[in-house]
């Protein structure tokens, strides 16, 4: 940690050199509650007295807002795509390469923080245990993170890239094309997006599990803005443009969602090809499915269907490799994924400085996808973040990255390289004409159990539509709400007919092609947002820089350096190391102030006014009394479980 010389100079650190020098001990009333910043074990946000409620500016300014751009949507679609379309392009030649400056700053400092020895800070307090097992943990993650995306283009994306590659690359129809296409898809769907969540992610959890701030975008910002300002109106305009981002990037999945629901109709149906009428009514007959969920709370609807979700896509997955051409993708998995790795960099390198037609490829498949990850981030981070308490940094930020970056390269290697292979066999449907939809249910019919494999997709698709609802409209509830984690029901169910909303519009302006109506809004909404994320990223790193674990090694270092140099220097080879008062100079702390604000202000205690209160953290008692029930019947329950499973073994 690097030394503030501004900080040496306060009145604090000027009182404790003095009292360093003079070989008194040190007075611990110089530090909030008498603990010293490099021995805080962390404060979680439910060990706070803060106080809970919809923020009347946040949430009316935001919906107001949302509801009139619905009722301009659907009351004129045309004018909104119209000038959606001329807010795009303009977007798309001078901001485009800040998409990819996020995406790429994301992976490096996770994989830095994750490698380095700030990775074994624990998203919550010291000690602290995970609450999901592992598997659940994964599913709940994969579940947020990925939704339909994997069904809408897995078949498809690698299809089309493999008849028609990217500009300057490789021949269509080619050896080369087809380990280019999934290379392609691997580089859309793979650590980019996963970086971006995981770094979210992982910054909200460090802010409210181990800070004990508010759950809250805005709240990540206050090693940069300090605490008035995130709670001002500078933290409130933050927490609404995290709000509409998820709002039109979930959107954009669900109207996914809904046309290939809708094709499944077709085809269980044999309507014919319907129109968005029918899809609406789709909407909304699953809306009334995401509303009985969201009223069961995170724990219970979310964490079954995800499992459920995972399970079901898995099986999917393997159904489709040992049914397709097997032999043929056990070649394609490790060629695709090693020429997605080697050839990372230079797709990360594709902008408008390679030319029209790469822009143009950029507008339709790499510029959109960063968009809809970047416009998934605040919701994807604040839920994983919720799941992903008690882990260390490095787990969460390495299983986030790489088990959902895995899934997906498995996944579309095997749907695209089955559908890659049908195309060469020349089966219809498979020629690039076809839309994505289509493109998924021509594979299933080309495979067995075709009269049930429908019935399936829609049933995974459905549950993908509920499970991204939900846990969206849960984080937009808590964004809503001054950060609280258990938002009052009828906000969260408010969210998330506007999501129906807005998905409804996004269809009504793509018109035949309802995918270009996602695209445009979606990347329109994600590029202010992105400059959120670039601060997010100073704010975070500030953060871990000052952690009490980060001081202690700040601590290790100078006392160990400082020992061996006096060990030589007084006995040559023969010497060890111990603990005692040092002189004048030679103390592990000289030139590193502990009494520095900005070290010790986040852990002073207040109450729900935001006085100052005294605690013991030994005790863990308030000076003013304050006892908080909740914790306290967590704290009965948990002595009794204790208690019970110290029993058994006498039992038995």
């Amino acid at each position: 940690m690097a030394e503030n010389n501004s900080s040496i100079k306060s009145p604090a650190g000027k009182a404790m050199r003095q009292a360093r020098r003079k070989g008194k001990t040190v007075d611990v009333g110089l530090y909030p509650h008498n603990m010293h910043p490099g021995l805080v074990p962390g404060i979680s946000v439910d060990e706070q007295r803060h106080t809970f409620g919809v923020d009347k500016l946040v949430f009316w300014l935001t919906a107001t807002a949302i509801v009139a751009f619905i009722i301009w949507g659907v009351t004129n679609p045309q004018s909104v795509a119209d000038t959606a379309a001329v807010a795009f392009d303009w977007g798309m030649i001078n901001a485009g390469w800040l998409l990819n400056i996020v995406m790429i700053l994301g992976i490096v400092i996770m994989l830095v923080l994750s490698l380095s020895r700030l990775g074994r800070i624990t998203l919550g307090k010291d000690g602290e245990q995970p609450e999901f097992s592992r598997f659940s943990w994964i599913a709940m993650m994969f579940g947020a993170g990925i939704g339909v995306g994997i069904f809408f283009f897995g078949p498809s994306e690698p299809l089309w890239h493999f008849l028609s590659p990217p500009p300057e690359t490789v021949e269509a129809g080619t050896p080369a094309a087809l380990h280019q296409a999934v290379a392609q898809s691997h580089f859309h769907w793979g650590l980019s997006a996963w970086a971006v969540y995981a770094f979210v992610g992982a910054s909200i959890a460090y802010s409210t599990y181990r800070r004990g701030r508010r759950s809250l975008i805005s709240s990540v910002f206050t090693p940069l803005l300090g605490l008035g300002k995130t709670q001002g109106v500078a933290g409130r305009a933050i927490d609404m443009l995290a709000i509409v981002a998820t709002l039109f990037g979930t959107a954009a999945t669900l109207g996914l969602s809904a046309t290939q629901i809708g094709t499944g109709v077709e085809i269980i149906s044999g309507i014919g090809e319907v129109g968005n009428n029918v899809l609406i009514v789709i909407i909304a007959v699953l809306t009334v499915g995401f509303i009985i969920s969201a009223v069961s709370g995170v724990s219970r609807g979310i964490r079954y269907l995800s499992n459920i979700n995972i399970s079901l896509t898995l099986l999917l997955v393997l159904f489709v490799f040992l049914t397709g051409p097997t032999l043929f993708l056990l070649n394609l998995i490790p060629s695709g994924t090693l020429y997605y790795l080697s050839n990372f960099l230079d797709m990360a390198s594709r902008s408008l400085s390679w030319g029209a037609e790469t822009l143009e490829f950029q507008e339709s498949w790499t510029a959109f996808y960063w968009a809809w990850w970047i416009a998934w981030t605040p919701f994807v981070g604040m839920f994983i973040a919720r799941i992903s308490r008690g882990r260390t940094l490095r787990e969460f930020a390495l299983a986030t990255m790489l088990i959902p970056t895995a899934i997906l390269i498995l996944a579309f290697t095997v749907f695209g390289g089955t559908a890659i292979t049908f195309s060469e066999n020349g089966v219809p449907g498979f020629d690039g004409n076809a839309s994505s939809e289509q493109v998924l249910f021509a594979m299933f019919d080309q495979l067995p159990l075709a009269q049930i494999t429908p019935f399936i997709l829609i049933f995974v698709l459905a549950i993908f539509f509920i499970t991204s609802a939900d846990s969206a409209s849960v984080v937009m509830g808590t964004m809503s709400s001054k950060g609280d984690p258990a938002p009052n029901k009828l906000v969260v169910v408010f969210w998330g007919l506007c999501m129906m909303g807005i998905a409804v519009v996004m269809l009504l302006t793509g018109g035949e092609n309802s995918l270009s109506g996602l695209q445009n809004l979606t990347i329109l909404i994600a590029l202010p947002f992105s400059v959120v994320l670039l601060g997010m990223m100073v704010a975070f790193v500030k953060d871990l820089l000052t952690d009490p674990i980060a001081i202690r090694r700040t601590y290790a270092r100078s006392a160990v350096e400082n020992a061996v140099v006096r060990g030589l220097e007084e006995h040559g080879d023969d010497f060890e190391l111990s603990v005692t008062h040092a002189e004048e100079g030679r103390g592990a702390g000289e030139g590193f102030d502990s009494t520095d604000e900005s070290l010790t202000d986040w852990y002073q205690r207040t109450d729900e006014e935001g006085n100052k209160v005294d605690y013991d953290y030994e005790t863990g008692e308030w000076a003013d009394g304050y006892v908080d029930e909740a914790l306290e019947e967590q704290k009965r329950e948990q002595e009794k479980l204790d208690e019970e499973e110290g029993d058994e073994p006498q039992k038995s």
